[in-house]
């Protein structure tokens, strides 16, 4: 079954209204998810400050088990996190975990957690709706969908999808690696990125029930060896930007909704040609204008930050800064997007740097908060 195109119009109407959502609410709380371990319990909580880009850490918001990525409901009443863990009551499988959010208090309430049908979940999305939920499992190379009951609750797993094969990079694509769960912007399809098979898998979703169904076509293939990390589209809801681990790079793509396929525009390399040594892309951010795009490059440690063109969406890099630590996981833009956070793995800390919102530049140096082994930062 092929879902009825949504008009850019639509889409448009869509990203506006969640712009105006978050400016309403005047968000000024930040969550983080950290890897734990000894000094690392949960999901910790900070007070934002953007007149001059300063976080106040205001504690352990919830105990949870190495909460890699969170991802924030629609109405901003819930907080989900994928539990990247191998082993989940006795199955080898990760969790999803589900929280009601205390903006007052700066604390989570523990709703519910259920098997991701897969180990080592490491990404969750939800649907516009706010009553599905959808995780990437990495090391399990699976996908899975889940209901979300009025109260935030999750179901147990409604569609679930493992994957064979591998890719030709023998010591990163020795199986699949599910690294992304998208949901398009017309609400019709979770594209699910597979670093392992060097595609992106795209699912016809039915809202209601949470349920995804192969599309026809089933997938859009990335060059051997690249590696699906992360997707972002552009806010007019006709380009996606695919950014790959492997190589560096991000594959510029058209979306058509009316048929769920995905069609490469522009291939762009965010490394120098004379470096030789390690890098490894993260993460890749949009600005809500659609004029500039971030891309975050691990061992490296920089960001990259790229213009966009308005009548072709194609790249053009504009340089790269310091990303204030080392190995950037994830980043995100505030919610007066001045700035741009960072949470660095490596160095333990989260680096706040300016952005110049005419130009799409960044600050040379910028401030940085302690927070043990970050990985995924949220504003509420």
């Amino acid at each position: 079954m092929k879902a009825a195109a949504v008009s850019s119009l639509a889409a448009n109407t869509w990203w506006a209204e969640a712009k105006t959502a978050t400016n309403a609410q005047d968000s000024r709380l930040m969550f983080a998810g950290t890897q734990t371990g000894v000094s690392s319990k949960g999901i910790y909580a900070f007070r934002w400050d953007p007149s001059n880009g300063e976080l106040k850490e205001l504690g352990l918001a919830v105990e949870s088990d190495n909460p890699t990525f969170i991802a924030l409901s629609p109405d901003g009443k819930h907080l989900y996190a994928a539990n990247e863990i191998d082993q989940y009551e006795g199955t080898k499988s990760g969790s999803v975990s589900g929280f009601t959010i205390d903006r007052a208090g700066a604390k989570l309430t523990h709703i519910n957690t259920v098997s991701s049908a897969g180990a080592g979940p490491c990404h969750v999305s939800v649907d516009q709706t706010g009553r599905a939920l959808f995780c990437a499992d990495y090391s399990g190379g699976s996908a899975a969908s889940f209901h979300i009951d009025q109260t935030g609750k999750l179901s147990e797993p409604v569609s679930q999808f493992h994957y064979e094969g591998h890719g030709p990079v023998a010591d990163r694509q020795e199986a699949t690696h599910a690294h992304r769960a998208t949901v398009t912007p017309d609400n019709h399809y979770v594209l699910i990125n597979d670093l392992g098979l060097d595609c992106i898998h795209i699912y016809h979703l039915d809202p209601a029930t949470a349920k995804l169904t192969p599309n026809d076509p089933q997938e859009w293939s990335a060059k051997p060896g690249s590696g699906p990390r992360a997707l972002r589209f552009h806010p007019n809801g006709k380009w996606a930007y695919c950014l790959n681990e492997l190589t560096s790079t991000i594959d510029v793509l058209a979306w058509d909704g009316r048929t769920g396929k995905l069609t490469s525009l522009q291939h762009v390399e965010l490394m120098p040609k004379d470096y030789r040594g390690e890098s490894a892309a993260s993460e890749i951010v949009i600005d809500s204008s659609g004029h500039f795009a971030y891309a975050a490059v691990r061992f490296w440690d920089r960001v990259v930050t790229l213009s966009i063109d308005p009548s072709s969406g194609k790249l053009a890099q504009i340089g790269a800064t310091s990303c204030g630590g080392k190995v950037p996981r994830h980043m995100t833009l505030d919610p007066t997007e001045r700035w741009l956070l960072v949470a660095n793995q490596a160095s333990d800390n989260i680096a706040v740097i300016q952005r110049d919102s005419k130009t799409g530049k960044l600050a040379e140096t910028g401030n940085s908060f302690p927070l043990i082994k970050p990985q995924c930062l949220v504003f509420v």
